[in-house]
């Protein structure tokens, strides 16, 4: 389930984080995504499985890893998630972007438009937020954070800590096992 030392991750959990579950959970999964890339909109339903499946022990962080020489519109949609995080909109954009993944890649930047629509948010508002620097800053801070913890394409999962590599099935038994040593 873990590999060498450089698949620990160096950034450690923080408040600036984009968390859901417990806070003091068993388990922190935290996974470096991309909104645009086909891989983590399949891994999507997985994930929403295990949080359903592990819901008080788990605390699932999702961080900012947009491949844009790949995914033309991944910063983009990562820059739309961040804004709507600034209303306390951010996972609500986040499983928008990925249930809709197909839709609004295909649009573009107009596909993108239609979540803000979804989620009822003030487009004026929202391109304002677009223009604040810490949106950048968020996003390159994510992005750099899994650079140096050993990402190197999306998605990426840490499960407390350590590069998880396998499939799915196997991550839902390896957390179940971490939980079950602490019972």
């Amino acid at each position: 389930m873990m590999s060498g030392e450089d698949a620990i991750l160096t950034v450690p959990v923080s408040a600036r984080d984009h968390m859901e579950g417990n806070a003091h959970a068993v388990v922190t999964l935290v996974e470096y995504g991309d909104f645009q890339c086909p891989a983590c909109g399949m891994a999507y339903p997985a994930v929403k499985q295990i949080q359903r499946r592990y819901a008080g022990n788990l605390r699932f962080v999702f961080r900012h890893f947009p491949l844009s020489q790949a995914h033309p519109y991944a910063r983009m949609a990562a820059e739309l998630a961040e804004a709507a995080a600034v209303e306390g909109q951010f996972w609500p954009m986040h499983d928008w972007l990925y249930e809709n993944q197909d839709d609004w890649v295909a649009s573009g930047s107009a596909g993108l438009e239609a979540g803000v629509r979804a989620l009822g948010l003030d487009e004026e508002a929202l391109a304002a937020t677009l223009r604040n620097p810490d949106i950048d800053t968020h996003i390159r801070r994510d992005f750099m954070g899994g650079v140096r913890s050993g990402v190197n394409g999306t998605p990426s999962f840490y499960v407390n800590g350590y590069l998880f590599q396998g499939d799915f099935d196997a991550l839902v038994h390896g957390i179940g096992r971490v939980i079950a040593r602490q019972a």
